[in-house]
């Protein structure tokens, strides 16, 4: 129950409640106790990864199935919202908003480090290390993680949440998602679960984001007028870039987070023309045909692979369960503890599109946009280390958010490259300020259970305490904060994974009964007519 007055007027008191102590309990135990509360981070990841890569990766293969189907069936016709709308938002401005809120500052982030870390590291699937071979297998992985599967896990959120907001009227609140499930007690104590689950999933994936965008924004700044890479500084620009985002989040969806959306696109535009102008333009083309072609011949056995075969024999982790708790778990862990807050952020910008076009925009066209970036810019990181003066794995292996300026250095184009590093360093931060803006509106919308316009003092609590979680991930976990980051994206994820297997489900009783009500309602007006 939302209230209409005192401190919680605009929001569900007990939901924000728990939030709110929970977080803040969290917060004072990792600054009282960080060396504990690290190593019972580390446990919980150990247990989940070790126990549960099953389930993470069994939920990603069965939501890309789930969605396919879904889309060539009949119900893929239905229109999100009443038969005669059209879509709010034009294409380029819909691609530029659900690609910055889905994937901009981790894709930032690992589109070289993770290729060249497959490249120098090794994986399961090869013994090949540092070689062409394994450069097909690094970006054959790069895609794996970055493509349909990872955009099939936030489409189940964002279309459970448009049905029931704009063919059932419901508000656009995560609980209302298994209305047809569980129809009014979605307004109880089931609901209210619902809803803190999601804060917590959202505000933990949120916070790995913002701490892995600050740490290359540092190695930016470095890069660019050496600025010392230390927590501290870290801790300041995340206050700084957090009050920058508050603006943007204070000016509504249509103003601030509309017009970033726009220009991280038009930056990313200018950095992928630098990528092929001054880069190996003929080996990313070729790059991104090659690799399109691996990758859906190995989608299939990929999204199934648990590597069961290679667990110790005493029954302790293997290299190969290691490498996917780092990896695909982390991956698809970070995605649905990110599922919540892209998933209500995609459906508000949706409106008016039928559901198969819902789809293959959200999961298509966004997934062929991760295989362009990431063959302009893991494709180059790789050429120049196969090819070239090299330097990227050393760089990467001291610190992983150096990979995008040790590429820079690596092409060795002089002054524009260091014209590139800058716009790189920007379009982190301004993809960090989406970002946050983005997941501020939408934590506040589920406090508000659905209220497209939360109240700006709430918008600020959240925005606030989205960068404090942030900052304590990042000093607790010292020189392993990125573990740390990790870590807690895959352990938020767990719990509102269950959600979202029920969500499915409950997509489709909510198509077959809008399909039986539309089908009865116009049997009724041609039988009234004929009357």
């Amino acid at each position: 129950m939302v209230l209409h007055s005192g401190p919680f007027k605009g929001v569900n008191p007990l939901v924000t409640l728990v939030s709110v102590i929970v977080m803040a309990a969290f917060i004072a135990l990792a600054i009282l106790f960080p060396q504990a509360t690290t190593a019972l981070i580390d446990q919980g990841r150990t247990f989940v990864t070790f126990y549960f890569n099953w389930w993470y990766v069994g939920l990603a293969a069965s939501f890309l199935i789930f969605l396919l189907v879904l889309a060539f069936s009949k119900y893929g016709r239905l229109k999100l919202g009443e038969e005669h709308e059209k879509p709010e938002f034009g294409y380029f401005t819909w691609f530029a908003m659900l690609y910055a809120a889905g994937q901009g500052i981790g894709i930032i982030f690992w589109s070289i480090a993770e290729p060249i870390m497959h490249l120098s590291q090794g994986t399961p699937f090869s013994s090949a290390v540092g070689n062409a071979e394994a450069a097909d297998i690094a970006m054959r992985l790069a895609y794996f993680h970055w493509g349909l599967n990872a955009w099939a896990i936030y489409c189940i959120v964002a279309l459970g949440l448009a049905l029931m907001a704009y063919r059932y009227g419901k508000p656009l609140s995560i609980r209302y998602t298994l209305y047809p499930l569980l129809g009014e007690k979605v307004n109880g104590w089931i609901g209210n679960l619902i809803d803190i689950i999601a804060v917590f999933a959202t505000l933990f994936g949120i916070a790995t984001s913002l701490g892995l965008g600050v740490q290359q924004i540092n190695s930016g700044l470095n890069y660019l007028w050496d600025v010392p890479v230390n927590s501290l500084v870290q801790v300041a620009l995340i206050g700084v870039i957090t009050v920058l985002a508050l603006i943007s989040v204070l000016t509504g969806l249509k103003r601030g987070i509309k017009y970033l959306s726009q220009a991280n696109m038009w930056l990313t535009f200018l950095l992928l023309a630098f990528f092929f102008a001054f880069g190996p333009t003929r080996y990313i083309i070729g790059g991104l045909l090659e690799s399109t072609g691996d990758y859906l011949r190995s989608v299939i056995p990929l999204s199934f692979y648990t590597g069961s075969n290679a667990t110790a024999a005493n029954g302790a982790a293997s290299w190969q369960d290691s490498w996917q708790g780092w990896w695909t778990v982390f991956y698809w862990g970070w995605w649905m503890s990110w599922a919540p807050f892209v998933g209500v952020f995609v459906a508000r910008v949706s409106r008016g599109r039928t559901i198969r076009e819902f789809i293959f925009g959200v999961v298509g066209v966004s997934s062929l946009l991760s295989f362009v970036w990431l063959s302009a810019y893991g494709g180059t990181a790789l050429y120049e280390e196969l090819f070239g003066s090299g330097g990227i794995s050393e760089a990467v292996s001291k610190d992983v958010s150096l990979a995008l300026y040790a590429t820079f250095s690596a092409m060795d184009v002089g002054v524009i490259g260091v014209l590139a590093g800058f716009f790189g360093t920007v379009l982190v931060a301004t993809y960090f300020i989406t970002s946050s803006d983005s997941g501020t509106l939408v934590i506040t919308t589920i406090l508000s259970e659905g209220d497209p316009h939360p109240l700006s003092r709430h918008r600020v609590f959240w925005g606030v305490m989205e960068g404090a979680v942030a900052a304590v991930l990042l000093l607790v976990g010292g020189a392993w904060a990125l573990s740390t980051l990790q870590t807690a994206a895959i352990l938020s994820a767990l719990p509102f994974s269950l959600i979202m297997v029920l969500m499915a489900f409950s997509i489709v009783r909510a198509v077959q009964q809008d399909s039986a009500f539309r089908r009865e309602y116009s049997l009724k007006t041609m039988m009234e007519g004929k009357t």
